[in-house]
């Protein structure tokens, strides 16, 4: 879940989240690859349906296993 938006935090990193809405400071962002996007890979998920990481992670394993059937 996204921190809460310290009075230290400038103004410029500070974005919306496209899903629920909340402000957070899109460094802290838990999510690994839409951090200007989402506020966390919760809202991520219920968005897209999917997190880009765990797509990554299955078309990895599918190359993984073609891979040595291939040589």
């Amino acid at each position: 879940m996204a921190m809460n938006i310290s009075p230290i935090s400038d103004p410029a990193n500070i974005k919306t989240c496209q899903r629920c809405g909340l402000r957070y400071d899109w460094r802290r962002s838990p999510s690994n690859s839409l951090k200007m996007t989402y506020c966390g890979s919760l809202c991520e998920q219920a968005d897209l349906g999917f997190t880009i990481e765990a797509l990554l992670r299955v078309e990895r394993a599918e190359t993984e296993i073609l891979l040595p059937a291939a040589a």
